[in-house]
């Protein structure tokens, strides 16, 4: 089934547009004399990124470019929910929600995911096809709630869980900002002071043809490097990125880098925090909404977005294959925290281990929170101090030779 564009005139004789999904045009036009539309034009939406044809093709960049966020998809889950709620059919709510959809890029998909639906196909099985936007922790849970017959609780799951992760990623993203913002400007002052301050008072000095002390030397020979020779700069810069990233793609450098990860002073505290809660959130979501637990470690292993505590959770996998324990193995990597692996084992003698697993991403959510809002606190004055030393240095570089052209004046 095609998406096709048309214009047309209503049963009032007004002008209107939109889009249908038909077999073909002459289904399209049918389907819309149906609804009462008389269409004047009725063509083909290719894709969505391009109209028109040879030199008059017009290129849609915002479609082109456009990505579905976690936030678009929390959305949807919810009015999916409320819908599903309600008592509509899936079909008929995905109708109502690809006429609620902003992106394109995601009422395209919807509109997919619908098609197939009306096919025969699970809802799971649909949105399968469309790994961008369901990743196999929002597939698996679905098709877990399709089984049970509790859709909807699934879904208010889903959306709250997606919330939770969206609210976790902006608090990191928001404590960075202002300290990146902050260097960067920092950095331009600088680059400022070598390339634009310094080169004048240079000339100043040549003039005058006295010997230099070395910290203005040392200082004259930066702004020279950042005037002339910067490009050598650039091709390091490049190539360090270029050579770790293809270092970063090997097994034994992704290893050690993601160990970095977790050991780095303080920064690594929070990787291993975000970590831990992501890990205790999803599992807890999924065995939650019945998700067999084996299915759900091979999922959260894959979303941790580290592969050391990865492999710490595929070795709890096998353990629970032999019948063991989760917790006991988790506790051997000495990737956890001992509150985690304690709190698990509980949960495992008690039966409760959703709750449990659920109260310690709370907990490390909130202290991810409380670490970061600290590092923003540092990072400020350790940016003031450097920036501060950089600016005196150059200003004693400068005033160190007048000294010295004053006093053998005198």
């Amino acid at each position: 089934m095609a998406v096709y564009v048309y214009k047309g005139l209503n049963s009032a004789g007004a002008a209107i547009n939109g889009i249908v999904d038909a077999d073909n045009a002459k289904a399209a036009r049918s389907k819309l004399r149906k609804d009462g539309v008389f269409p004047t034009e009725v063509k083909e939406q290719k894709g969505g990124s391009t109209r028109g044809s040879g030199l008059n093709v017009e290129v849609d960049f915002k479609a082109m470019f456009e990505r579905v966020t976690e936030k678009d998809i929390a959305a949807m889950t919810g009015q999916m929910s409320t819908l599903v709620g309600a008592g509509i059919p899936i079909v008929e709510a995905l109708t109502a929600l690809i006429d609620q959809v902003e992106k394109p890029k995601l009422e395209k998909m919807l509109r997919d995911i619908r098609e197939k639906v009306n096919q025969g196909a699970t809802l799971a099985d649909a949105m399968r096809d469309h790994p961008s936007a369901f990743p196999p922790l929002y597939v698996n849970m679905v098709g877990a709630g399709e089984t049970s017959g509790s859709l909807e609780t699934v879904l208010n799951r889903l959306t709250v869980y997606t919330e939770k992760q969206v609210a976790l990623r902006g608090q990191i993203v928001t404590a960075l900002t202002y300290p990146a913002l902050m260097g960067a400007v920092s950095g331009l002052i600088i680059i400022g002071l070598f390339v634009g301050i310094i080169p004048k008072i240079r000339r100043v000095f040549d003039s005058m043809d006295a010997a230099l002390p070395a910290i203005t030397l040392a200082v004259m020979w930066i702004s020279d490097f950042f005037l002339y020779r910067w490009y050598i700069l650039l091709f390091i810069i490049v190539a360090a990125v270029f050579g770790f990233r293809k270092w970063v793609r090997t097994e034994s450098g992704r290893n050690r880098w993601h160990r970095f990860l977790l050991t780095f002073p303080v920064l690594g505290t929070v990787n291993r925090k975000v970590a831990v809660s992501r890990f205790c959130r999803t599992m807890s979501t999924l065995l939650d909404s019945g998700v067999p637990i084996l299915t759900a470690v091979s999922i959260v292993k894959t979303i941790v977005g580290n592969d050391i505590i990865a492999d710490a959770i595929g070795e709890a996998g096998r353990n629970i294959s032999e019948g063991q324990s989760i917790a006991a193995p988790l506790k051997a990597s000495g990737q956890f925290p001992p509150l985690v692996t304690h709190m698990i084992n509980i949960g495992e003698k008690t039966g409760e281990i959703e709750p449990m697993l659920s109260k310690v991403a709370d907990s490390y959510d909130q202290e991810v929170e409380r670490t970061l809002t600290g590092l923003t606190s540092i990072i400020e004055p350790i940016l003031i101090v450097v920036m501060g030393g950089i600016v005196a240095i150059v200003a004693l570089a400068i005033l160190l030779p007048m000294l010295g052209m004053s006093s053998m004046g005198k």
